[in-house]
């Protein structure tokens, strides 16, 4: 077993979604709440993951946490409730620029007292590095966490997440999930292999190709794989992946993310945010009314969180009825 520094409340829940189901006439919905993981500033995905980066950085006695995002980031936001939690400082490298006023999830960065260093997305590796090596010569003390804590150590987290969910006992055909710096989606691929999950886990890209993201999380399923001294190789082609909601691009919310986050909280009064599971339920939603997913089967989708994204601008304009 990795060092693990045990931030989250789980289990998380399983909850049906009898209303929502049958309003669209389909399938048996069901759903795993880690918007409810609790432990970190507004609950999300992101914390299963810190729980194992943060052993990590402790035992290379951090003293500062350093990583990277959007500016509504939902990493940035636990990773800056970690950082105040444990008395830790906090710098965050975000893509764009300095709002004249914070709201969503910039608002609680604040609040959780991190820094932030603004930057271009194409340029965000280089200032990144720059960061890091100004804190190391400050004696500042950095650990370094990679966009969404996706890395073999992050992706830990949804390996267990896996485990968990098997053993609350819920027989699902698919699950399907927000899929974007891949962390998350190879976990429960690993975890569906380790503890025996047979359904599909169908990641709804938010902004990558499909091809792209399935050989990424490959790689970082079969390298987490070796952290735990299980070497298993995965192949690309085992992983299911459906890029065709990008749309005009990552946080740029349309009337596919719209529909579904009015539709979950007036039938199921369960609140998703405009990136991330907005499109995902989306996705949903669409392979229902198609057919793809259709009656008989039974889907499990796994809310990732980011709620306070709701709060932001533009998305306040758009969803005021």
């Amino acid at each position: 077993m990795m060092p693990r520094v045990r931030l989250a409340n789980l289990p998380t829940p399983v909850e049906t979604l009898p209303r929502l189901s049958a309003a669209l006439n389909g399938p048996v919905i069901s759903i795993k709440r880690d918007d409810l993981t609790g432990g970190l500033g507004f609950s999300g995905n992101k914390t299963r993951k810190l729980e194992f980066v943060y052993a990590e950085a402790l035992a290379n006695s951090a003293k500062t946490l350093i990583t990277v995002g959007s500016v509504q980031s939902n990493h940035c936001r636990q990773t800056a409730a970690l950082a105040a939690r444990f008395g830790l400082d906090c710098i965050l490298v975000l893509f764009g620029r300095d709002p004249d006023e914070k709201d969503g999830n910039l608002l609680l960065d604040s609040l959780f007292g991190a820094s932030v260093v603004w930057t271009g997305r194409e340029q965000y590796k280089e200032t990144l590095q720059q960061v890091f090596d100004q804190a190391w010569t400050d004696g500042k003390r950095p650990y370094l966490i990679p966009l969404g804590a996706s890395n073999a150590v992050g992706t830990l987290g949804y390996v267990y997440a896996m485990k968990e969910f098997i053993e609350q006992g819920l027989d699902v055909d698919t699950i399907i999930l927000a899929s974007s710096s891949c962390g998350t989606q190879a976990g429960l691929v690993l975890g569906a292999r380790m503890f025996g999950f047979k359904g599909e886990i169908l990641g709804i890209s938010i902004d990558h190709p499909a091809e792209k993201m399935r050989s990424r999380i490959a790689a970082l399923a079969t390298e987490a794989s070796e952290r735990i001294g299980q070497k298993i190789i995965f192949d690309p082609d085992e992983v299911k992946v459906n890029d065709d909601f990008i749309g005009p691009g990552y946080a740029v919310m349309t009337d596919l993310e719209k529909n579904a986050i009015e539709l979950f909280a007036r039938k199921e009064a369960i609140l998703l945010d405009p990136v991330y599971t907005g499109r995902a339920a989306g996705g949903m939603i669409d392979h229902i009314n198609r057919k793809i997913l259709h009656q008989g089967q039974h889907i499990l989708f796994w809310h990732t969180g980011g709620v306070p994204a709701l709060f932001a601008q533009p998305y306040q304009d758009i969803l005021q009825p």
